[in-house]
């Protein structure tokens, strides 16, 4: 018999709690039922196996990230508005490391087209306007800004700036400077 109150949306939460604590890939319906004290098929009237729960946490977490990264936004440009929303991804992989994770999960194209990450690449899209870039230049801009952010998050995450100096986070200005002046220059293609 299922506890009360489990539903779909409580282990989905549960399981981004859990993400964060042990690291997404650690995460499954075994795992969560042992959370809950419960047996694993008394989650499956809610869950239809670990890689839907792994689809629900990674929505939760690009919803999370795409509420943060508007609140960030707001009244911002240029500049600010980039370091206020790179600050945003990267406060979030250090707080909700499991969490980042599941937001780099690749969904389904029908999913993925009806998730959150679609309101990044909107913002991600309004900051560009501050710097004058059309097409396809603003999505070569997007591709380029994601991945640097992810990539700097997710070596500084693994520690490979945690053995020599300066600080990471002189670095991490630093990027977000260059990228900034990269932006106002953008190359003639």
């Amino acid at each position: 018999m299922v506890r009360a109150g489990l539903n779909a949306e409580r282990l989905t939460q549960a399981g981004a709690e859990l993400a964060d604590e042990v690291g997404f890939d650690q995460v499954t319906v075994s795992a969560l039922a042992r959370r809950f004290d419960v047996k694993v098929a008394s989650l499956y009237s809610h869950l239809k196996n670990s890689d839907d729960l792994k689809t629900r946490i990674a929505l939760l977490a690009l919803d999370e990230l795409a509420e943060q990264g508007a609140a960030a936004l707001a009244g911002r440009a240029g500049k600010d508005a980039l370091t206020a929303f790179a600050n945003v991804y990267r406060d979030y992989a250090r707080e909700h490391p499991g969490r980042y994770a599941a937001a780099q999960l690749r969904l389904d194209p029908e999913t993925a087209a009806a998730s959150a990450g679609v309101k990044h690449a909107r913002m991600m899209r309004a900051i560009l306007r501050g710097y004058d870039l059309t097409e396809p230049d603003q999505t070569h801009a997007v591709r380029m800004l994601g991945s640097v952010f992810h990539g700097y998050v997710s070596l500084e995450m693994g520690g490979g700036f945690s053995h020599s100096a300066p600080d990471s986070q002189e670095s991490w200005s630093r990027v977000l400077d260059a990228l900034d002046t990269l932006l106002r220059n953008w190359p003639a293609p």
